[in-house]
């Protein structure tokens, strides 16, 4: 049996993947830009998960051409 936790993804480990910073990912997050599912508030910061399936469907769009 396969368990969906194993399909979720920290903040961070989003952010490695995509080469960018986390708070990058969470203004992602707040603007709808990146789906994810939002944790208990525990701490200073709001805790989120990404599925996997969500990153991976963002990386497989293709960037729109600069200056076009």
């Amino acid at each position: 049996m396969v368990h969906e936790d194993a399909d979720l993804l920290t903040v961070r480990e989003v952010a490695r993947r995509l080469r960018v910073d986390d708070t990058t990912v969470r203004r992602w997050i707040k603007l709808g830009v990146l789906e994810a599912i939002t944790l208990p508030h525990r701490g200073t910061r709001q805790a989120y998960r990404i599925r996997r399936s969500t990153l991976e469907s963002l990386l497989a769009q293709s960037p729109e051409p600069v200056g076009s």
